[in-house]
């Protein structure tokens, strides 16, 4: 006997489990991509980021190399995905789900062509398919245009809805618990031997049982914490290690809850046991720049209107050339391994306009090498949500130095 091995099939496993927002919120973030699409009188849309699929869709995937999509045309939303994860696709997305088979090479693509068919207008993320992937696109579906659709869907993600706005909320204070578990841990541990590792994973567990208590319906992923000590301070995506933290070192303290796909962060600088006066003068300096630059967001104002001015309020104190990176970034669907909305950066390139409903950082960092006074990296980071009138600081762990010298 023959085993029949399809090319795909659905497999409908289960009933729909509670995704991250109302069906509602879904269907209104379609129907703006269907706007986006009418403007651009395009039929369809292949989606294969992690970020647009988890977006459109409710479904974020897990690659380990293999492709995904979610394929929208005037009247479907389809999320392809692969067999190891049977029904889970379809359980956690909002729309209808295929499988397909790795019984031959580029099924994948036989199914995104079966549902969108061929010598169509169709658009794609450019900033994300491979060129390898561009072409089995071209030679699968055959479309009769192209469009990069990757701008257009970042600057609707860029804009929040009321319910991106609640759950980002949740995540800040999310955050903040992991902030304070660490704060209680180099308590704790005071005159022992403590490693960054440890700290690391008190602020994580710690974050991982609030997001369990408030979600308690989601998948749970990727939530993570950067504790540095030392010289391990002077970038801010620095992995944690296993160094045992001495009295007096300056502390990074980085805690990055993820909900459904959605990034929160609250980043502080720390010292341990004391500050030397060197590090205190750049400490505060850090510290007036956090919040001078807090104090600019607002509607209207523009990421390098902000930059060039938190540029100058440094250059004044003869610190500027310590700075490392831009200001502050969006929040949305993103992670350290997937999504950006790189249209909303406080950069000198960037002129895009605050409006009511974004989400946005300030966080200056300012890097001293080793040897010099004052050694080590300085990072504060509050996450706010721009309004009609100025900003809502949704971040709520202290920054600065009365309440970050511990252990």
């Amino acid at each position: 006997m023959t085993l029949s091995r399809p090319e795909n099939y659905r497999f409908h496993n289960g009933t729909k489990d509670a995704l991250p927002f109302a069906a509602s919120e879904y269907e209104d973030r379609l129907a703006g991509l269907r706007d986006i699409m009418e403007l651009h009188s395009l039929d369809a849309v292949v989606l294969t980021s992690m970020h647009n699929v988890a977006y459109y869709s409710g479904f974020l995937y897990c690659s380990f190399g293999r492709p995904y999509a979610c394929v929208v045309t005037a009247t479907q939303c389809v999320t392809v995905s692969a067999g190891i994860d049977a029904g889970q696709p379809w359980r956690r997305s909002i729309g209808d789900n295929i499988t397909y088979t790795d019984w031959q090479r580029d099924n994948f693509w036989r199914v995104v062509a079966g549902v969108i068919g061929n010598g169509k207008a169709v658009g794609c993320e450019a900033d994300h398919l491979t060129m390898m992937q561009a072409d089995k696109l071209n030679a699968f579906v055959k479309p009769s245009r192209g469009m990069d659709i990757a701008p257009a869907t970042m600057q609707q993600r860029m804009t929040k809805s009321a319910a991106e706005i609640a759950l980002i909320r949740h995540g800040a204070q999310v955050a903040d618990v992991g902030g304070y578990a660490i704060r209680d841990a180099l308590i704790a541990g005071k005159g022992k031997a403590l490693r960054e590792i440890d700290i690391a994973m008190a602020g994580r567990d710690a974050m991982e049982m609030e997001i369990a208590k408030r979600f308690p319906d989601a998948e749970y992923r990727d939530t993570w914490v950067w504790f540095q000590s030392g010289l391990n301070t002077d970038g801010a995506h620095n992995p944690v290690t296993g160094r045992v933290m001495q009295q007096g070192d300056i502390l990074s303290l980085n805690c990055f809850p993820m909900i459904s796909g959605y990034y929160t962060a609250l980043e502080r600088t720390m010292f341990l046991g004391s500050c030397d006066p060197a590090s205190l003068k750049i400490w505060e300096a850090n510290v007036a720049a956090h919040e001078y630059g807090m104090s600019l967001l607002k509607p209207g104002a523009t990421c390098s209107g902000v930059t060039a001015q938190i540029n100058d309020f440094l250059a004044e104190r003869d610190l500027l050339q310590y700075r490392t990176f831009g200001y502050g970034h969006s929040f949305g669907i993103l992670s350290h391994f997937y999504g950006r909305e790189a249209g909303l950066e406080l950069r000198e390139d960037i002129d895009t306009v605050l409006e009511p409903g974004m989400v946005i950082s300030m966080e200056p960092m300012l890097t001293l090498p080793e040897g010099a006074p004052g050694a080590g990296g300085y990072r504060e980071h509050d996450i706010l949500v721009i309004t009609e009138d100025g900003n809502d600081n949704i971040t709520a762990y202290p920054y600065g130095p009365e309440f970050n010298i511990v252990g």
